[in-house]
């Protein structure tokens, strides 16, 4: 093999090809803006890896057969093929936050422009998510992650296979094993995580290979014909049929319609019957990757290659395909930040064609000269150092904290919906004295811990709260124990349908964990339990939560296995001679809070939300359920204080985002830090031994004081 060479192999275009990339990149846009309409459009991904997984290894097969292989050439045509566009929609979005983005978006945005640029967003993606993360609509450059994953490849397969070539192992038999690891550990994977096997390349790189596989054996069974890829007399899938059929004369044309069908059907299906719920990619990822296969497998000469995916739309769209991916989504996810809230249909249609648009010119003025003209080792180097250097500034944006002076005006405004800041030193003091808690510890004095709060991730905006309302109390020591998206009581596991074994073991130790650390310590004379109850109580619309007991699994309802988890934490505390204090949780909303502030610098509409709240009717119904579970549970344990968090933000009519004109959630679910504050100024005197009636007169609205009496109180009790 040569080590340099003036040109690598490349394969006689097929006009076919660039009409399945249009399907592909028409299915994820369409996913993107209409989800509801195309619940599996995100399988356009799938796609697009089988394609790239056929066309790439095309060119080494065939180079390596010519002996003209050279890995500079090959990744200086990478480069050239993927980064100018990439840089132009990268800087771009930089140049968009700087003036649309809070301090904490743009530090995330930061964040991921550096993982782009290095093409690890993926394994960035895969810690960020999860119940506390960011909604990935608010994340411009998330869809990143697929091209992470193919460059990945791209580094690891061009050397696999050149190694392989060298010392004479059958191509074959090393791409097969690779695909049929890859594929194991995906249908393993998703049993215990569905977030680490979306993401991670171990687990899609399969569908590469199976583009490899066909591209490999395409070549093989075309050696002898005119056209090295798909014979222009029969496709290429007749040479593997058995030898009594390939004998004989072949039906040519009803076999290409048989095999085009077959796999536009697969790839169709998919798009319309897979949804973001279901465990992916899984076993469901077969229905896209086999679809792809066939479609390529049929040849150009095929009645539906010819004349559906060879027209000159089709072939057009397949052509921006990659600019056209790139623009797609940090236009609709921007129109999702600048209106707070899913934007209109107009909006997404506006941002669809104006991405269009983008891509046809990015393709026309920047991807086409910098590919096809000259002085090509130069301008690889060039995009190259261009590349390092949005690297570094979207690093720089992110340890600078998102650069907060560029809105100097929002310094003080920002933190009215952001999350308090936790002090690392909170949690270092935690940990020292309880070293095996597997979750989220903290601790606000260096001192035996009195209070402690123990929940989910509410618990968060809630001990910090109260380490604001006691810091001057010497004898008031908080400890919080938290682990998102866990029932927090003894003896009980909350998973979700994306990663139930995973979970399933976490939270079975975690939760009984904070539980027994709260029971067992000798300092701590008063437990506070927080909660997102609903959560485990009604079913999600795209998540399934289940909650079991640990002992008595034939136990599968979740109310009931919440009314016996919550009579067990109860009865342990107060054996222990704990005092407890059962809080209620706040509304969950249905709108972005941000929705509610003027400070954004950049918006689409021209004014805030009108209301910063959902209907009271709406929160009774939505909390009914696990309220009247948790009432017939307090009538057995009057000594348990019960504080309903709902009552202070709510009045006759509406429960509120915003009082004074300070947003208190952070999101739908989570106070924010002025949020956390303003219920802690009522919970404290609870905690503190005073009458909880001394409070009523300060709470939002007229709703009745809170109870501390076995008997519950409904949020419309008068």
């Amino acid at each position: 093999m040569k080590k340099t060479a003036s040109h690598n192999y490349h394969p006689s275009y097929r006009k076919d090809i660039d009409g399945l990339r249009a399907v592909a990149i028409l299915s994820v846009v369409a996913y993107h803006a209409l989800p509801s309409y195309v619940p599996g459009g995100f399988v356009g991904v799938d796609v697009f890896f089988v394609i790239s997984g056929f066309l790439i290894s095309t060119i080494i097969f065939k180079s390596l057969a010519d002996n003209d292989f050279s890995f500079f050439e090959f990744y200086a045509h990478r480069v050239r093929r993927i980064f100018p566009a990439l840089l132009l929609v990268m800087a771009s979005c930089f140049v968009l936050g700087w003036f649309a983005l809070l301090p904490e978006e743009y530090k995330q945005l930061g964040k991921h422009m550096a993982a782009g640029a290095g093409f690890v967003l993926n394994f960035i993606l895969w810690k960020e998510a999860g119940y506390f993360d960011v909604a990935s609509e608010l994340k411009p450059l998330m869809h990143l992650w697929s091209l992470a994953i193919e460059e990945q490849f791209y580094l690891f397969f061009p050397l696999l296979i050149w190694l392989a070539w060298r010392i004479r192992i059958n191509l074959a038999f090393v791409i097969s094993a690779v695909l049929v690891l890859s594929f194991g550990i995906n249908l393993i994977g998703v049993r215990y995580d569905v977030v680490q096997t979306f993401f991670s390349p171990q687990t899609r790189f399969w569908e590469l290979m199976v583009g490899v596989l066909l591209a490999w054996f395409t070549l093989n069974a075309a050696s002898k014909e005119k056209d090295c890829l798909v014979s222009s007399k029969r496709p290429v899938g007749w040479r593997f049929l058995p030898n009594n059929i390939a004998t004989e004369q072949p039906p040519i044309a009803s076999l290409r319609v048989a095999l085009s069908l077959a796999g536009l059907t697969l790839i169709l299906a998919s798009v319309f019957l897979l949804n973001k719920s279901m465990p992916y990619p899984g076993a469901g990822a077969i229905m896209p990757v086999a679809g792809s296969t066939l479609l390529i497998l049929a040849g150009q000469e095929s009645v539906i290659n010819r004349i559906l995916l060879s027209n000159r739309a089709m072939v057009f769209v397949g052509i921006v395909s990659y600019p056209l991916y790139l623009w797609h989504w940090p236009l609709l996810s921007f129109a999702r930040i600048l209106e707070s809230e899913t934007p209109s249909l107009e909006i997404r249609a506006a941002a669809v064609a104006l991405s269009f648009v983008l891509a046809s010119l990015t393709y026309r003025l920047i991807e086409r000269p910098i590919r096809y003209g000259g002085n090509t080792k130069q301008k690889s180097i060039v995009l190259c150092i261009l590349m390092i250097l949005v690297g570094f500034v979207g690093y720089n944006a992110f340890y600078r904290e998102g650069l907060p002076f560029r809105q100097k005006q929002l310094l003080q405004n920002n933190e009215q919906y952001q999350f308090r800041k936790i002090t690392a030193s909170d949690e270092s003091r935690c940990l020292r004295r309880f070293p095996t808690f597997q979750g989220y510890c903290l601790l606000a004095k260096d001192s035996q811990p009195t209070i402690a709060i123990i929940g989910d991730s509410l618990t968060t905006s809630i001990y910090g709260g109260l380490r604001e309302a006691t810091a001057n109390n010497a004898s008031m020591n908080i400890l919080g124990l938290s682990l998102g998206g866990m029932l927090p009581l003894m003896g009980v596991s909350s998973y979700d349908n994306l990663s139930p074994f995973k979970r399933r073991a976490a939270s079975a130790l975690g939760t009984s964990q904070m539980v027994s650390i709260a029971g067992e310590s000798g300092s701590v004379k008063l437990v506070v339990i927080v909660g997102n109850w609903t959560l485990y109580i009604d079913p999600q619309p795209d998540r399934e939560i289940f909650v079991r007991l640990a002992d008595r699994p034939e136990v599968t309802d979740n109310r009931e296995a919440y009314r016996i988890a919550l009579t067990r934490t109860f009865s342990y505390l107060l054996q222990r001679n704990k005092q407890v204090v059962f809080v209620l949780n706040q509304a969950e909303l249905n709108f972005d809070p941000q929705s509610c502030a003027s400070n954004r610098p950049l918006r689409l509409g021209s004014e805030s939300r009108s209301i910063c709240a959902i209907s009271r009717e709406e929160f009774e119904k939505h909390n009914r359920e696990y309220r009247e579970i948790a009432a017939s549970v307090l009538k057995n344990f009057p000594a348990v204080k019960v504080f309903d968090a709902a009552q202070f933000l709510c009045d006759d009519h509406w429960c509120w985002a915003m009082k004074d004109s300070e947003v208190l959630y952070a999101d739908k679910t989570h106070l924010s830090r002025q949020g956390g504050s303003y219920i802690a100024h009522f919970l404290a005197p609870v905690i503190q031994g005073a009458r909880l009636e001394r409070v009523h007169a300060d709470r939002v609205g007229s709703s009745g004081p809170i109870s501390t009496d076995q008997s519950l109180p409904t949020v419309s009790a008068r």
